[in-house]
């Protein structure tokens, strides 16, 4: 596992061959118990460095292709799994998600329209670090892009969702769970990537 851009914040990744890319999950360790977007199957190295890093309490699922390892998790740390109530029917969760929910204090929900799945959601955490699910990734280091127009189920609706993120005034790291990190400057890739569809 590694730290990220915060000491707070840790990720863990498995390379995926078929796109050349990393899908990645997050951990925010908080003293309240920790949450974990997105788990990804542990190494036992991993496994063993999040329980060193305290009790897992919270798991979100951003859309429901990537429920990925969130159940196993969850048997194993009696965590609850929280995911977007546009997508209810299409995972099992303890808690629904809708746009602008707090899921623990500095947490906040954001939903996307127009992704591949309904109601997929990005989190805004403490204002500077936006997490992504599928919507936003990034498949060459330092820029950002949108998932490929086939994968989209409204382009139109998925735009105007990426100009809402780009208009997040203080993101300084975006986390996708596809691809690069970008840790600096967050704002400006985010707005270069809104600009190419002006």
């Amino acid at each position: 596992m590694k730290r990220l851009h915060r000491d707070d914040i840790y990720g863990w990744s498995v390379f995926d061959e078929r796109l050349d890319i990393d899908f990645h999950s997050v951990v925010w360790v908080r003293l309240d118990g920790n949450v974990v977007i997105d788990p990804l199957p542990l190494s036992e190295h991993d496994r063993a460095h999040l329980e060193q890093l305290g009790p897992v309490s919270t798991i979100v699922i951003t859309n429901s292709d990537h429920t990925r390892a969130s159940k196993p998790l969850a048997e194993a740390t009696g965590a609850r799994i929280l995911g977007p109530a546009g997508e209810r029917g299409q995972l099992e969760c303890d808690v629904w998600l809708d746009d602008g929910d707090e899921v623990v204090p500095g947490l906040t929900v954001i939903t996307l329209d127009g992704s591949k799945t309904p109601g997929e959601l990005a989190l805004l955490l403490e204002e500077t670090t936006l997490i992504t699910g599928d919507l936003i990734r990034a498949h060459a280091a330092g820029s950002l892009c949108l998932l490929p127009d086939p994968k989209l189920s409204d382009k139109r609706q998925a735009v105007a969702s990426l100009r809402r993120l780009a208009d997040l005034p203080r993101i300084e790291a975006v986390l996708p769970g596809d691809g690069w990190p970008v840790f600096r400057g967050g704002a400006r890739a985010l707005a270069d990537l809104a600009a190419e569809f002006d």
